[in-house]
C-alpha cells in the first residue's frame, strides 16, 4: 500500500504555524490544472497577443506568476512522473514515453510501480478526497500505475496518452469501466489520416469524418465540477491534466467560430501523424480559449460554494510547445517566446513553462516571482500546505515553495537537474544563472552527432545562443560533477554514458512485472 511507503500525519497546529495568523487550520482544497504542450507564451498573462485566456489572466492578476518554472521533462509521461512522485528525472522511475503493447492497442504507458512515492496517496492518507480528470499516461487500467492504484479515489478521462491524440474518442475510462461515446463512431482512433484523394481542402465537407459529436474535454470538465460539488465539505485534491492543446487540432464548432477567418489560416490536410484540420491556427487558439472557459467554470463554482479562501489554484503545462507539426505554428503564436527549442528538447523552450498560483487571502495578488522552481517541488509544497510533517520515506528531490507562495523569501535552490532519454539522450543542470546542457548521450542506430557539452549564462543569454563552455572550464567541470551525482542508473532507461560512474544496481524503482 502507498501509505507504507509514505509516512505522514496531519498536524493542524504545525499547519497553522506555516500560514498567516488569519488562516484557517483546515487544509486547503487543491485544484492542480496541467495543460498539455502549452508553451510559455500561450497565456495572456505571459505575453500572448492572439489567444484569449481571460480566466487565467485574472488568476494571475489575483495571485502569483512564476517566470522560471520548469516542467519535469520535455515530454508527457516523465514530466507527470516527476510531478506526482516528487523525484527529479535523474531519480524518477519513468524517464521517457513508452507504450505497453502496440501503438494502437491503447493499453497504457509503462506503469509506475507500487513502490514509488505518490502525492495523491499521501494526501488521501491525511483525509483528502482525490480525483483526476483528463489524461493519465502513467500506467494502464488495472496495472500498478492505474490512477486508482496511485492514490486517486476517482479517475475519468484518457488512461492511455496515445488515445488522447483524438479529442472525439470511442470511449473514456470511468474509474474501472468505460463511458462509450456512440456519437464518435466516424472518427478514426488511429489518427494520422489524410483527406480522401481528390477531396477539396477548402470544403468543410471534406473533414466531416474527422469530427465527432462528443468532445472529450467537455466531459472531463463536467466530471471535475461534479467532484467539487460532491466534496465541498471535505478537503479535496482535484488533479486536472487536460489534453489541451496537444495535437490533433480539434475543437467544437462554436469555439472554432470565435477565431475562424481571423487568423490567415491554411488547411492542414493530414498525413503527418495527426488528424486533418481546415483551420489549424483558429483551432489551436479556440482550444486554448475553451480550456480557459472550463477553468473559469471551476473558479466560479468554488466562489459560489464559498470555498475561494480555502482553495488553491495551480496552473502550469507539462512541457513547452511542440515544434511546427500537423498544422500547429508555434512561431505565429510566439508560443515559446524567446526560449530556444521545443517539446522533446532540454533547452528552455522544451522545459520552461508558465506557472500561475492563486489562493485568495494567502498568496499575494499581482506578484511576479523569478524564483527557480520545478515539478519536483509540488510534492513537498502541497504536503506542507496539507499539514504533512513527516515527509516522504525514500526522499523527495524538490523543495517547498510555501515561503515564496505566502509572500516571504527563501534561499535560492542549490540546483535544478533534468535528463531526458529521448532525442538522442540529453542532460541539463542549472545552478544560479548557469546552465549546463549535454546532448547526444545515447548510442542509437541513427545517432545524429557526437556528444556535446554546452554552457549558457541565462541572465545574459536567455535564448541560449552563446555556448561559453570553452571560456569557463572550471565551472563546466563542477557542473559535470553535480550532474553525474544526480543521475541514478535505471534498468528501464539505461544511459550507459552516465551509468558508468555509478553502481549498476538500479535505484529508481523496481522493474514492473
Amino acid at each position: 500500500m502507498k501509505t507504507s511507503v509514505l509516512t505522514c500525519v496531519l498536524a493542524a497546529g504545525v499547519f497553522a504555524l506555516s500560514l498567516p495568523a488569519a488562516a484557517t487550520v483546515k487544509p486547503p482544497n487543491i485544484i492542480f490544472i496541467l495543460a498539455d504542450d502549452a508553451g510559455y507564451g500561450d497565456i495572456g498573462a505571459f505575453g500572448q497577443k492572439i489567444i484569449r485566456t481571460p480566466t487565467l489572466d485574472q488568476l494571475a492578476a489575483g495571485g502569483m506568476k512564476f517566470t522560471q518554472h520548469y516542467a519535469g521533462s520535455p515530454v508527457c509521461a516523465p514530466s507527470r512522473c516527476v510531478l506526482l512522485t516528487g523525484r527529479h528525472p535523474g531519480r524518477a522511475f519513468i524517464r521517457n514515453n513508452r507504450e505497453v503493447g502496440t501503438w494502437y492497442s491503447f493499453q497504457g504507458q509503462l506503469p509506475l510501480p507500487a513502490t514509488e512515492p505518490s502525492l495523491a496517496a499521501t494526501l488521501k492518507s491525511v483525509g483528502y478526497v482525490t480525483g483526476a480528470f483528463g489524461k493519465w499516461g502513467l500506467g494502464g487500467v488495472g496495472s500498478s500505475g492505474d490512477p486508482l492504484n496511485q492514490g486517486f479515489d476517482h479517475f475519468f478521462g484518457f488512461n492511455d496518452q496515445r488515445q488522447a491524440h483524438n479529442y472525439f474518442p470511442q470511449y473514456l475510462i470511468d474509474d474501472k469501466g468505460r463511458l462509450i461515446f456512440t456519437g464518435n463512431t466516424n472518427v478514426s482512433e488511429k489518427g494520422g489520416l489524410a483527406l480522401a484523394p481528390g477531396a477539396n481542402p477548402d470544403d468543410s465537407a471534406s473533414y466531416v469524418n474527422f469530427i465527432g459529436q462528443q468532445y472529450a474535454p467537455d466531459f472531463c470538465s463536467e466530471r471535475a465540477l461534479k467532484f467539487i460539488r460532491e466534496n465541498r465539505d471535505k478537503p479535496f485534491f482535484l488533479y486536472y491534466p487536460t489534453t489541451v492543446p496537444h495535437l490533433a487540432l480539434q475543437v467544437p464548432q462554436d469555439s472554432l467560430d470565435e477565431y475562424k477567418g481571423k487568423l490567415d489560416d491554411k488547411p492542414y490536410t493530414g498525413g503527418k501523424g495527426y488528424l486533418p484540420q481546415q483551420y489549424p491556427r483558429a483551432a489551436y487558439a479556440a482550444m486554448m480559449t475553451r480550456m480557459d472557459r472550463d477553468i473559469g467554470k471551476m473558479v466560479q463554482l468554488v466562489k459560489d460554494l464559498g470555498l475561494e479562501e480555502n482553495t488553491i489554484f495551480i496552473f502550469t503545462s507539462d512541457n513547452g510547445a511542440v515544434f511546427p507539426l500537423a498544422g500547429f505554428d508555434p512561431a505565429y503564436f510566439n508560443s515559446n517566446r524567446q526560449w530556444r527549442g521545443y517539446k522533446q528538447e532540454i533547452y528552455e523552450g522544451g522545459i520552461r513553462v508558465p506557472l500561475i498560483v492563486a489562493w485568495k487571502g494567502h498568496v499575494p495578488a499581482g506578484v511576479t516571482s523569478d524564483f527557480v522552481s520545478g515539478f519536483e517541488d509540488w510534492m513537498p509544497t502541497l504536503l506542507q500546505l496539507a499539514g504533512v510533517t513527516n515527509g516522504i520515506s525514500g526522499g523527495a528531490d524538490g523543495i517547498s515553495l510555501v515561503p515564496t507562495l505566502l509572500g516571504g523569501k527563501q534561499p535560492a535552490r542549490p540546483f535544478l537537474y533534468r535528463e531526458f532519454h529521448g532525442f538522442g539522450g540529453q542532460q541539463a543542470v542549472r545552478v544560479g544563472d548557469w546552465k549546463l546542457v549535454r546532448r547526444n548521450l545515447l548510442d542509437t542506430k541513427n545517432k545524429p552527432a557526437a556528444p556535446t557539452t554546452e554552457l549558457y549564462q541565462l541572465a545574459m543569454d536567455p535564448a541560449e545562443k552563446n555556448n561559453v563552455a570553452a571560456k569557463h572550464p572550471d565551472r563546466v567541470a563542477k557542473l559535470l560533477k553535480l550532474a553525474a551525482e544526480q543521475h541514478a542508473p535505471s534498468s528501464e532507461f539505461p544511459f550507459p554514458m552516465l551509468d558508468k560512474n555509478h553502481s549498476k544496481k538500479p535505484v529508481a524503482g523496481k522493474k514492473p512485472k
